[in-house]
């Protein structure tokens, strides 16, 4: 390792550590613009300037230069000092003045750089340069003579997402970075590159000119709109999330999210259901909280009383619910809404055993019935980071586009019984293969086979599990821990015929196999499940409750909550605690604090933050029939009630999906 000394202080580096990521250890900060940990390099904002012995008697870039034995390197010397505020001032030539009305104000990178780097005068006297305005798509709002040429959302772009949607034109001062052909970023993590942006050259069209940051409030939270779970953090003023951005956890989604879990924040404030209904001749009426839970309690299910759970719910919720559903005698328990029914007798089976962070290690990878892109969008950025350290990945299902080289071997699941020849080998010499089972192969019963095929190709090694499922809800993990599964999925129910059916905001439940059964609908959007109620309760979303989450490999994580629920709704726990006594039952809480201590004394699991463990890995048997004709989600932008309600989602699908044009107001 070599030895370096920075400021006077020596330390040992890491091999093949730059100049700068030395100083960062010696506890030195560095300003950059271009560099980024997670992209390739590029010095090209040279603000990151050093003095180096032995070397040329010149600052030099830190972040493109090797740490090597022997180097003395200074980065508070005059000679650094006055070299910054040269490369402050060249950048500040012909960026405008304009902070005041600029989004980036108080996040951004080159004021907070100018003020403690630059001279606070400029020698300049001549026009700056403009450049016209490029489209980015309903997403991402650009400014781009703001732009200082760092290019990494162009890094990112390709480097990242795998998509080579953004590029350079011109040379010299007319470089310009846009999209080719001025088109919309159509891939699901195009909007990374606003967070990206040092300047705000590339700003949040949907927040545009809404709020300044030191007037939010940030609460801590957990992305519900697909099961990676990804870290976030929400930006609320008064009773209104304003945005979502990501929070860094290299163990989950890096410092990265998802479009859809970005941008559907505007869904919140939308058909929001804020004071109970109740369906009488036909329509639904707006009743009160008493009129709702009498016409409840009037059913008197007994024993004869069933939940669903949806996709976004909490642990919490589904255990209130469970209490219910056991006072009442019952344990009619299901959270696969669209009729999934594989073996959840062993939760090692449909977890993602491979870990996200593990995945990227993998050097074969077979994907059966997933689009990955759409259903784990955060994920597909680790297969690609897979795919660049040599990994070969072939795919089960119809083709969709992927964003890193990929072997389709068609449709049919018998493929699993025995791969190609090709893909045989490629697994036989594999030392860390890997299966990635989606929605599409569970709904043809492809689990058992894919299990089989796991122990034939030894993916199961000493510290390496390569059997891996894909799920798309985040409820889902959580609701497995606990219970929320029949032998026979939703047919079990439907055949049971129960008398009251209550709905924890299910929106995706085919309603008219339960035509005999009083629909109770807890939710929080007049979506799908509120049109086949019988009954509506308005509840809290995702950022207006505190609650427990588990995603697709088995992570248990805690969410706060932001804001509060609009009108006269209420957090789901306090909905299903005044239902029992409605009913007349007891379910052992009064409090959020008593019902989380009773679900983690029934799920120890549930009550540590991390990976659950699950044990080894069941056996499998069966053989792999039928064909993958379609995928699960048919609109990226719009798989929850939270999306369908957001008025920037649906141009997102109507543009980015199904082609309309959207004409800008200058046109």
């Amino acid at each position: 390792m070599p030895k370096v000394t920075v400021d006077g202080i020596e330390l040992e580096v890491p091999q093949g550590a730059t100049v700068l990521q030395a100083c960062e250890l010696a506890g030195k900060e560095i300003p950059r613009f271009c560099y980024h940990e997670r992209l390739s390099i590029a010095g090209n904002c040279r603000m990151c300037l050093v003095e180096v012995a032995p070397g040329p008697p010149k600052p030099q870039a830190s972040c493109a230069l090797p740490a090597a034995d022997g180097q003395v390197i200074k980065t508070d010397s005059e000679m650094v000092k006055k070299a910054r505020e040269g490369v402050m001032e060249f950048l500040l030539i012909n960026h405008p003045l304009d902070c005041p009305i600029c989004d980036q104000g108080g996040e951004c990178d080159l004021q907070d750089q100018a003020m403690v780097y630059g001279r606070g005068t400029s020698r300049y006297d001549e026009n700056k340069r403009a450049v016209t305005e490029k489209y980015m798509g309903p997403l991402i709002k650009t400014a781009m003579t703001r732009c200082i040429h760092c290019t990494r959302c162009v890094r990112f772009s390709e480097e990242v997402a795998g998509v080579d949607e953004i590029g350079a034109l011109y040379r010299g001062e007319n470089m310009q970075i846009t999209t080719y052909l001025e088109r919309a970023a159509k891939h699901e993590l195009s909007a990374n590159v606003i967070d990206l942006c040092p300047v705000g050259a590339l700003t949040s069209r949907p927040y545009a000119f809404e709020a300044r940051p030191w007037e939010l409030k940030k609460t801590l939270s957990i992305d519900v709109s697909d099961a990676v779970g990804a870290n976030i953090r929400l930006d609320s003023r008064g009773r209104e999330v304003l945005r979502i951005l990501p929070r860094l956890n290299d163990d989950v989604n890096e410092e990265w999210l998802s479009d859809k879990g970005r941008y559907q924040v505007d869904g919140l404030t939308r058909r929001r259901l804020d004071q109970p209904w109740l369906r009488r001749d036909g329509k639904l009426v707006a009743a009160t909280w008493d009129e709702a839970f009498a016409a409840i309690a009037k059913v008197n299910p007994g024993k004869s009383g069933a939940v669903i759970a949806g996709d976004m719910v909490d642990c919490e919720t589904m255990f209130a619910a469970k209490a219910l559903a056991g006072a009442l005698g019952s344990t009619m328990l299901e959270g696969r809404q669209t009729g999934l029914d594989y073996d959840c007798s062993n939760l090692a089976a449909i977890n993602f055993n491979s870990t996200f962070n593990g995945i990227e290690t993998a050097d074969a990878i077979l994907i059966v019935g997933s689009h990955v892109r759409w259903e784990a969008a955060l994920l597909n950025a680790r297969l690609r980071k897979a795919v660049k350290h040599g990994a070969k990945v072939f795919v089960v299902g119809p083709e969709w586009e992927t964003t890193y080289p990929a072997t389709f071997l068609g449709n049919d699941l018998a493929v699993l019984g025995k791969l190609p020849q090709d893909a045989a080998d490629v697994f036989e010499k594999a030392e860390r293969p890997a299966l990635i089972l989606g929605g599409a192969g569970l709904a043809k019963g492809a689990l058992g086979p894919a299990l089989q095929l796991c122990a034939t190709l030894r993916m199961v090694r000493e510290n390496w599990n390569g059997f891996n499922v894909l799920h798309m809800a985040a409820s889902r993990m959580g609701g497995l821990m606990l219970g929320y599964a029949q032998p026979g999925g939703i047919a079990d129910l439907a055949a049971a015929s129960p008398k009251l059916l209550i709905s924890l905001g299910a929106d995706e439940v085919d309603y008219t196999r339960f035509a005999g059964s009083m629909i109770a609908y807890i939710g929080h959007h007049g979506d799908k499940g509120a049109h086949a109620a019988d009954i509506i309760l308005p509840a809290a979303a995702f950022s207006e409750k505190p609650g427990t989450y588990v995603n697709t490999e088995g992570r248990v994580q805690f969410a706060d909550k932001a804001v509060f629920a609009p009108g006269d709704a209420r957090e789901d726990w306090t909905i299903l605690r005044a239902l029992a006594d409605a009913l007349k039952v007891s379910v052992g809480f009064d409090s959020f604090a008593q019902l989380r201590a009773a679900m983690v004394a029934a799920v120890p699991a549930l009550g540590r933050e991390g990976l659950a463990d699950y044990g080894a890995l069941p056996k499998g048997k069966g053989s792999a029939s039928g064909t993958i004709d379609a995928y699960p989600i048919k609109d990226f932008y719009l798989t929850n009630p939270i999306a369908r309600a957001s008025v920037t989602m649906q141009r997102c699908s109507a543009e980015l999906i199904h082609g309309q044009d959207f004409a800008e107001a200058a046109e």
